[in-house]
């Protein structure tokens, strides 16, 4: 099983990138957001899930943990396939599934190409309170954005630390990462410690 590749690239085509890794090239499935951090000549490195089917096959590749974990979390709601996958990756950060999720945001899923308004209601219900998922060796996964340039890499923010935060003060998973999600969308630009404020005054609201 191939968990990832470095190597340089020699191909970026549509859906898709060419590694070649001493001599081997890979052909890697990507969303936009992995391709738009890769140019041919580049040495990369690239997060891989394998996908085994009998005809088949499939490497799909992530520039961070992060999104190769997502992506398998996905997967988990019924009639989500690689596709859907990649589609809500390519317009949401993992952050922002997060929010999404926990806000019941059918919407911003909706907004995903090949995803309509019933597949965006599984997808809520099925995520919704459900804690990030656990990336390989890392715990909660946090992103490592190895084939991102600075210019392609989103945002960070506090909005995990701001969860273990309230979970700590005895608050519930569910709760507080609703609390959390529903204080960052009202001001995105929150530190940390004003983060956790916001989001307590959410609570039980």
């Amino acid at each position: 099983m191939i968990g990832m590749l470095t190597g340089t690239v020699l191909m970026v085509g549509m859906g898709e990138a060419i590694l070649d890794v001493n001599g081997v090239g890979y052909l890697v499935k990507c969303g936009s957001r992995t391709l738009s951090g890769l140019a041919v000549g580049q040495v990369s490195t690239l997060h891989i899930e394998t996908h085994v089917r009998e005809q088949a096959i499939t490497l799909f590749g992530f520039g961070d943990e992060e999104e190769r974990a997502w992506f398998v979390r996905l997967q988990s709601v019924q009639k989500v396939g690689p596709k859907a996958a990649l589609a809500i990756l390519d317009i949401m950060h993992p952050n922002e599934i997060l929010s999404a999720a926990s806000l019941e945001d059918k919407a911003a899923f909706s907004r995903a190409n090949g995803v309509g308004p019933s597949l965006a209601g599984r997808i809520v219900v099925e995520l919704s309170g459900k804690p990030a998922p656990m990336g390989r060796g890392f715990g909660a996964v946090q992103g490592l954005d190895t084939a991102r340039t600075p210019d392609t890499a989103p945002p960070q923010n506090s909005n995990r630390d701001a969860v273990s935060a309230l979970v700590n003060l005895g608050i519930g998973q569910s709760e507080a990462l609703r609390a959390v999600a529903s204080a960052a969308k009202k001001d995105e630009s929150l530190a940390l410690d004003a983060l956790i404020k916001a989001a307590l005054k959410e609570v039980g609201t």
